[in-house]
């Protein structure tokens, strides 16, 4: 593994580290701060299928609110990804509460049983992000090849909070940047 590599894989633990020895209770504060404008921005890109992430290590927990926002819209659907193979792009999966769920190979629960959706719209985590629209994810490069193969290409939102906020990623050249990418702040990347 190349030091380029190792370093990137250090400052995710490092950023996953801070976010996940945050306080519960701050964390469930600074995500029903960012509600607001991703509702907002929403409302603007009105989606119809709308691809998400299960939250993951002290991450956002949008479950509720996205609950609320698919039940508020007629024709409205949520998806989940799922990793059917390794170094495939992912499939999304439609979701509501209550669909049968079983745990993926990293242990995240995953959808069963529902049909394959092709988002308009996906919500992706970041653990680390820069004002390119540039992320750090988990290393596995899942989104990056997912985006590159769904067509017509998702519109993407990262979402994440302040503290993943870096200087530059120094993105790899398959690095994908994000549409958009918001915090408790409110909207810090849009498109030019």
């Amino acid at each position: 593994m190349s030091s380029a590599a190792l370093d990137r894989r250090a400052l995710r633990e490092a950023l996953i580290a801070e976010r996940e020895t945050q306080a519960p209770m701050l964390r469930l504060q600074l995500t029903h701060a960012l509600l607001p404008p991703l509702g907002d921005l929403l409302d603007r890109l009105e989606p119809s299928v709308l691809g998400f992430c299960w939250p993951y290590r002290g991450e956002p927990d949008l479950r509720e609110f996205l609950s609320l926002w698919r039940a508020q819209g007629r024709g409205r659907e949520l998806a989940l990804p799922v990793v059917h193979e390794q170094a495939a792009s992912m499939a999304f999966h439609a979701w509501r509460p209550g669909v049968p769920m079983a745990p993926d190979r990293f242990g995240i629960p995953a959808p069963q049983g529902t049909v394959i959706l092709h988002p308009d719209v996906l919500i992706v985590p970041v653990n680390g992000f820069d004002a390119r629209g540039y992320r750090i994810g988990y290393g596995g490069g899942f989104f990056d090849r997912t985006l590159a193969a769904l067509q017509p290409k998702p519109v993407t939102v990262g979402v994440g909070f302040e503290i993943a906020r870096l200087e530059d990623v120094q993105p790899e050249p398959h690095d994908v940047p994000l549409d958009w990418i918001l915090t408790e702040d409110g909207i810090v990347v849009s498109p030019q």
